[in-house]
């Protein structure tokens, strides 16, 4: 069973910068796809980012362009480099993989960003 385990979230100013990482266990890791939800306070939890085995990626429209996934197969480790942090971006973020990147079977525990006005 994959085991996800988010790191780096905290508090940041609008404008700036903070990368969440993903730690994970599983021989499978290098064939899963890998992906970051977001549940802000009283919304429904929503996709932000997937990468496949290949390294290809999709992004919500609401962070494209802004946000960047990656992942070190070598280090079972996933990424989520965030720049240009609004305020709307505060919510807890979940590290997630699966086969379907979309609708992933593993979830982490979750790390808070909060993003300040």
């Amino acid at each position: 069973q994959v085991q996800l385990a988010e790191s780096g979230g905290g508090l940041v100013q609008a404008g700036g910068s903070l990368r969440l990482s993903c730690a994970a266990s599983g021989r499978t890791f290098s064939r899963y796809n890998m992906a970051w939800f977001r549940q802000a306070p009283g919304k429904e939890r929503e996709f932000v980012a997937t990468i496949d085995w290949s390294g290809s990626t999709k992004y919500a429209d609401s962070v494209k362009g802004r946000f960047t996934i990656s992942r070190n197969n070598a280090k079972n480790m996933a990424a989520l480099q965030m720049n240009s942090l609004k305020p709307e971006d505060t919510a807890v973020y979940y590290c997630a993989a699966g086969p379907n990147g979309l609708r992933p079977d593993y979830w982490g525990q979750g790390t808070q960003v909060t993003v300040s006005s």
